[in-house]
């Protein structure tokens, strides 16, 4: 090999080099924005309509007056639509005048069966709802049939694809029972598929004695949309079912949520109702609690 082809080869090596390095610093960087663009996404707060299950049979559009005033994002529904339960076109004029979203919606198996799945899907398609929730199914924690609840999901989430739309499932604690070496609801996450919502109830997974955290960072980009309720352990003390006044490590809750659960939505849920609050009461002041901890991000 001549001096002169000696050089050349060694430029040529060199210049390789360069590129490289100058590549893998793209990608550094190209992945550092991706990270950003994550933990910079700010969902959405929504309430689930069972808090106030009562109210909205009683007052439907009075009722959504007070949450949109309240300031939510949005709602989730649970079966109730007041005088809309056949008008959804008219029912999402009425929640675009308050500025409502829907975040999703509780639904049974049943309404997604072949006798009602056309009929159900185009109900919640007219609302501006992508995202169907099944909230409880006691198959789920039964050992016997947990695998027929598994096969429901997935079979759903294929069938509901084209239409753009998800299927999820909500737990409960008993879904944290001990199960095959690990737990219900880890049974149900490691073996449904990938876009099969994991709507985490915060306050049923620290009642049953689990971290929600821990279950957020789990299972990364499942939590799309997840329940934020308190539901106390039993060995509680000086605590109310409020959110901020209860025992939840809300900050490092929310930002679990923000940069590993890929969370759309944020759904206050109240069930309980201390201090002889009104169920709307609950509501505002879980409401203001969470709205604090979203500011001092």
């Amino acid at each position: 090999m001549t001096l002169a082809n000696f050089t050349s080869r060694v430029a040529m090596i060199m210049s390789a080099i360069v590129i490289s390095i100058m590549l893998s610093g793209c990608d550094q960087n190209e992945n550092q924005k991706s990270a950003k663009r994550v933990s910079d996404i700010e969902p959405q707060v929504s309430v689930q309509l069972w808090s106030v299950k009562d109210e909205v049979k009683r007052d439907f559009e009075g009722t959504l007056t007070i949450l949109a005033d309240m300031g939510f994002d949005g709602v989730e529904f649970a079966g109730e639509f007041g005088e809309y339960s056949d008008n959804p076109e008219a029912l999402k004029v009425f929640l675009d005048g308050l500025g409502l979203n829907v975040s999703g919606a509780h639904i049974p198996f049943e309404k997604l069966n072949e006798q009602q799945f056309a009929d159900t899907v185009a109900f919640y398609q007219a609302i501006g709802c992508d995202s169907l929730i099944v909230p409880y199914d006691a198959r789920a924690f039964d050992p016997q049939h947990v695998k027929e609840v598994v096969a429901d999901l997935n079979r759903l989430s294929e069938k509901l694809a084209p239409q753009e739309m998800k299927i999820g499932y909500h737990n409960h604690e008993k879904e944290f029972d001990d199960y095959e070496q690990s737990t219900y609801w880890d049974y149900i996450a490691q073996n449904t598929h990938e876009n099969v919502i994991l709507q985490q109830d915060v306050g049923w997974t620290t009642y049953a004695g689990k971290d929600p955290i821990e279950y957020v960072k789990r299972y990364p980009g499942r939590t799309f949309t997840t329940h934020y309720k308190v539901k106390l352990p039993d060995d509680a003390e000086g605590k109310l079912p409020l959110i901020g006044q209860d025992t939840i490590d809300w900050p490092k809750l929310i930002e679990a949520n923000m940069t590993v659960g890929g969370t759309r939505w944020l759904v206050v849920e109240q069930e309980e109702y201390p201090n002889d609050l009104k169920p709307l009461e609950a509501v505002k002041i879980s409401k203001q609690g969470l709205a604090e901890f979203l500011d001092a991000r």
